[in-house]
């Protein structure tokens, strides 16, 4: 702001190794496009303080020379020339002269340096860029430092970035950053590691596309957020973030590790093996080295910026990629053999690992020994400590490297006290209530390969039951000729509470297929309920059924009821299940405000019991539609993008994405078509429910009469009015018909406005 009004500015910019870089002109771009500013670069060299002085200046002053020519430099070519030796030879043919570089010739090149570049900045506002500071030689330091202090030029902006992880102690830049910080018009900006929605960023710029949400996750883990890495790995990545180390970052990665001496570095790989982050005692625990020593070799590598230490006193490494590269450098002897010590260290001494953690830890530690019968039990425990802190994505994932290790122990179900199918079926529901549809449908495919209908009907019913709720919320089929399968079977299981449940799942999943049969099975399961005493356990199943209740008034007061009996039980997902048709009933009754409170109560619980990619999933949809009636889109974007991190599974992420794309399309927002696209995809499934597939209709009219395409408005109205669902459905159905009619006024089609 100083600088655009004329007053002379430094910006002094630090930040981690390809952070700088990447974010610097995002930081100045306003005033470098609005105030049409001239940019001269300049980049100090690494060899700056071996013989290359004053390198970026004279980057700068080349620039300078090309564009404006040897004019710009009124007659004094011959001085500038320790700047820029080309001038020197340009003007000996004219006047030769020699250039001493004693102080006093130094001080009038400076004071000729700063005379140029306030010529340039009164033609047109100057940013001047000189990266790579922490390389920067005395002589370059010393110009800067008369810039800043002596010189005055007006409309100028002085820029220098630096990488703090660069300046160890003693490094010549420090004291300077330290005197320019007490000269006036100095700023020092400190430029941190990217956010989530800042690797994504970066990543669809890199890709041309948005990428999925897993492998940002995947991609932000392992960068921490910094740009040069996410570039590195975007590049290598097929799929994103899943591709090992390319060979020239690793490189680098590891150039400032093999400088370090040899006791530092296998300290380095010993806490490697611990993780990114790792405590001060399991570290001594596991090398067991004088703590004389591993002091030693801690403060080397603090002081290499490779490690870093926080109050706690435990240690941190700078860049989880440097701990990554580190770590692939194990031989195997050495990896398995530090790992299994780490594993012992943690059981023998739990508070040796964060709080809760340490399951999960001793299971990855045994898995990355090949401590097969160890790991495989870890894996269950971990899976169970997973499951009560509500973090089902985690414990499916343990669940499944138990699968996995099965088969490579003999007395798999001794040690575990189960048989294979229970330990599917555990996984399964994990899978389910993880979120992880397309993972779920293929457990339950083979769970039925391995269970006996004859002799276990209640649990093959039970596996149908999840496979036809799967099918549907995949797109892949109705579900109809699972459940039908899975009654069936239910109906000639056992009686007990275990079939009442049962029962009850499938009327609850068969709500939205065939409402009627839903009703019997309902009943049928509320009178064995009954006779057990066992009522709460229709609890989910009669919330589903209020949906469909005509009387929208009176459904909506049952469902505050059956909220009340669910909070007092305890019972959180039912709870969540009744948040999520009170919102959707609510904004039916144009009640938009309440809508969206009631979601974002839902939002709340279900996050706190870890269900927030399954049943919680559609309160995130359900608050962005009623905030978009409420003309609040803003927020509406942001709980749509809040969707998008989640990265929802099959149809649970098709309504959020739909809203996403007709807010996009309203806007006209450049990312709209993309996200059109990705939502009208779902039309070429083999199975939508109607209610999802009717908005599809109407966000493909609305998608071509924003490109002004007539003819695809056309087949698209065409198709829409043709759905069978269209007179049952008038919440989904006007909106239709709303889109069609404008399409038939727009063409002047009145075989087209007649159907409407």
């Amino acid at each position: 702001g100083r600088a655009r009004a004329g007053e002379p500015t430094s910006v002094l910019v630090g930040g981690e190794a390809g952070v700088g870089k990447t974010r610097l002109l995002e930081e100045f771009a306003g005033w470098v496009t609005d105030g049409g500013a001239r940019v001269l670069v300049g980049q100090c060299l690494e060899l700056g303080e071996a013989g290359l002085p004053f390198a970026p200046f004279a980057a700068a002053l080349r620039a300078v020379l090309r564009a404006d020519g040897p004019e710009v430099f009124a007659g004094y070519e011959a001085e500038f020339a320790p700047l820029l030796p080309e001038l020197g030879r340009a003007s000996a043919a004219v006047t030769p002269r020699p250039v001493p570089l004693s102080d006093a010739p130094r001080g009038y090149l400076f004071d000729l340096v700063a005379e140029l570049f306030q010529r340039l900045a009164d033609a047109r506002p100057l940013v001047l860029i000189i990266e790579d500071l922490h390389w920067a030689d005395r002589s370059t330091r010393d110009l800067i430092g008369f810039l800043v202090r002596a010189a005055r030029p007006a409309r100028l902006l002085l820029v220098c970035t630096y990488r703090t992880d660069e300046l160890q102690r003693g490094h010549p830049l420090r004291p300077f950053l330290a005197e320019l910080d007490r000269a006036r018009g100095v700023e020092r900006v400190e430029l941190g590691r990217l956010d989530r929605d800042g690797t994504g960023a970066i990543l669809a710029d890199l890709l041309g596309a948005e990428p999925p949400a897993r492998a940002v996750d995947d991609v932000h883990d392992r960068t921490q957020g910094n740009p040069f890495f996410i570039e590195e790995l975007a590049v290598a990545g097929n799929p994103i973030g899943c591709a090992a180390i390319p060979e020239t970052l690793r490189d680098l990665l590891l150039a400032r590790v093999d400088r370090l001496a040899e006791p530092t570095q296998r300290v380095l790989r010993i806490a490697a093996a611990g993780g990114t982050r790792f405590a001060h005692d399991l570290l001594a625990e596991v090398a067991g080295l004088p703590e004389a020593e591993l002091e030693d070799a801690l403060r080397a590598a603090v002081a290499a910026q490779l490690v870093v230490a926080d109050r706690d006193g435990d240690y941190e490494f700078r860049h989880a990629l440097v701990r990554e590269a580190v770590h692939d450098e194990l031989l195997p002897g050495e990896h398995a053999r530090l790992h299994a010590r780490f594993a012992a260290a943690i059981e023998a001494q739990p508070h040796l690992v964060a709080a809760g953690r340490a399951p999960a830890e001793i299971a990855h530690h045994w898995y990355a020994a090949h401590d097969h019968p160890r790991a495989l039990v870890a894996a269950r425990v971990a899976a169970c400590a997973a499951a009560e802190r509500y973090a089902y994505a985690e414990q499916r994932r343990l669940l499944e490297r138990a699968l996995e290790l099965w088969e490579l122990v003999p007395d798999a179900a001794a040690l575990l006290g189960m048989d294979h199918l229970a330990l599917l079926e555990q996984t399964l529901d994990a899978a389910v209530t993880a979120g992880d549809f397309s993972r779920a449908i293929t457990l339950t495919r083979a769970g039925l390969a391995e269970v006996d209908a004859d002799a276990a009907p209640l649990r093959a019913a039970r596996l149908l039951d999840q496979r036809g709720r799967l099918m549907a919320l995949l797109g892949k089929s109705d579900g109809s000729r699972e459940l039908d399968e899975a009654y069936r079977l239910a109906a000639g299981g056992p009686p007990g509470v275990e079939r009442v449940r049962l029962l009850a799942d499938i009327a609850t999943h068969l709500v939205k297929v065939n409402p009627g049969k839903a009703a019997r099975v309902a009943a049928e399961a509320s009178a064995d309920a009954e006779a057990i005493g066992e009522e709460l356990i229709l609890l989910p199943t009669r919330i589903a059924l209020l949906c469909h209740e005509e009387r929208r008034e009176h459904g909506l007061a049952e469902l505050d009821r059956a909220e009340a009996v669910a909070r007092a039980a305890g019972d959180t997902p039912a709870l969540v299940l009744a948040k999520v048709f009170q919102s959707d009933v609510l904004c039916e009754l144009g009640r938009y405000a309440e809508s969206a409170q009631a979601a974002e109560a839902g939002v709340a619980e279900a996050r706190r019991v870890g269900i927030s990619r399954s049943t919680g999933a559609y309160l995130l949809s359900n608050r962005a539609e009623a905030l978009i009636a409420l003309g609040r889109w803003d927020e509406a974007e942001a709980v749509c993008a809040e969707a998008a991190r989640i990265d929802l599974s099959g149809v649970t992420g098709l309504h959020w994405l739909q809203l996403g794309a007709g807010l996009r399309l309203a806007r006209a927002h450049p990312g709209a078509d993309e996200l059109v696209d990705r939502a009208l995809t779902f039309l070429g499934r083999p199975y939508l429910w109607p209610n999802h597939r009717l908005p599809l209709h109407e966000l493909a009219i609305e998608a071509a009469l924003a490109a002004d395409d007539k003819i695809e408005a056309v087949r698209a109205a065409r198709v829409a009015v043709i759905d069978e669902s269209l007179p049952r459905l008038p919440r989904e159905g006007w909106p239709v018909l709303s889109a069609v009619a404008r399409t038939a006024a727009r063409v002047g089609d009145r075989e087209l406005a007649g159907a409407v």
